[in-house]
């Protein structure tokens, strides 16, 4: 199959990141960089600066690493949610310790602007797959079918936020090269699985952008819909994280435990349902699968 590059640039967003002073962050804990110079012959600083994107994954695994890192290795542990392209400006910029879900095939542009000031600490999930998605009682199976029942579909496609990946080669190269006549509607991730969920009990069809590793495909049945041969631009990859270039500096033992840190399909899956079930905070759900989990997460510790 053929993969298709696609022409992007990220000049317009890293000028707005570097205008807006990061404030496409929302912080939830006081900021602290903990930078190289405050380690300089002093002891390592116990400080983690996490930078994440709200999606469903990389909530639960990023919070499960906050629980991990202030209760088993003594860290002060501060979660900022931004989008994309903010987080990696931040990271580059050392503003972040870490950005907690680098997609390498979908993020490849920001990767080119900014991986020269990134260090990759290796894979926290392996399996990822996206696409075009729909509950799987919709009859069709491929993306070039979608035109046919545009109406059934309301000419929409719902997607997640706009500095995603997907959400750009969606617009960029799936919708002209499939000539697509539905709309690609940007909202958030929360956004597309409650719009899934109201279609899903009414019966009615949609489609989404979506991925693997994501609840939703265990709580609805749901398929990706077929790329052409000729036309592939999403196939399987990996989640990574990046770090700042000089983490493995000033923070050994922090950019340690980011590299060890690895989540299996049925791991992350058993956290993230249990996240969607639970009408408890994040953090406190991921603090209780940690310790009915310990030998998988001390398996991260340095």
């Amino acid at each position: 199959m053929k993969s298709k590059k696609l022409k992007m640039t990220l000049h317009t967003l890293i000028l707005s990141a570097m205008t807006l002073g990061f404030t496409g962050c929302q912080p939830t804990a006081n900021d602290n960089t903990g930078s190289g110079a405050e380690a300089a012959g002093a002891e390592e600083p116990k400080v983690a600066n996490l930078a994440y994107v709200n999606w469903a994954e990389g909530v639960a695994y990023t919070h499960l690493a906050k629980v991990v890192l202030e209760e088993k290795m003594g860290y002060e542990v501060n979660l900022t949610m931004a989008d994309v392209g903010p987080a990696y400006m931040a990271v580059a910029d050392g503003n972040q310790d870490a950005f907690m879900e680098c997609w390498p095939g979908i993020h490849q542009d920001y990767l080119n602007e900014v991986g020269d000031r990134l260090v990759d600490l290796g894979v926290v999930y392996e399996g990822t797959s996206l696409g075009l998605v729909v509950p799987s009682y919709v009859t069709i199976d491929k993306i070039s079918e979608l035109n046919a029942h545009k109406d059934k579909f309301k000419g929409v496609i719902t997607g997640i936020d706009s500095g995603a990946g997907m959400m750009r080669q969606t617009a960029d190269y799936i919708i002209p090269e499939y000539e697509l006549e539905l709309e690609l509607v940007p909202s958030s991730g929360p956004a597309m699985t409650a719009a899934l969920s109201a279609a899903v009990e009414a019966g009615e069809w949609i489609v989404v952008t979506g991925w693997r590793p994501h609840w939703m495909f265990g709580r609805w049945d749901l398929k990706i819909l077929e790329q052409d041969a000729d036309k592939t631009v999403w196939e399987e990859g990996s989640i990574h994280i990046q770090g700042r270039a000089d983490i493995a500096e000033d923070k050994p033992t922090l950019a340690a435990f980011l590299k060890n840190m690895h989540l299996t399909d049925p791991q992350l899956s058993d956290l993230m349902v249990k996240i969607e079930d639970s009408d408890y905070e994040v953090v406190e759900v991921a603090r209780e699968w940690m310790y009915a989990n310990e030998s998988v997460v001390d398996a991260w510790i340095p």
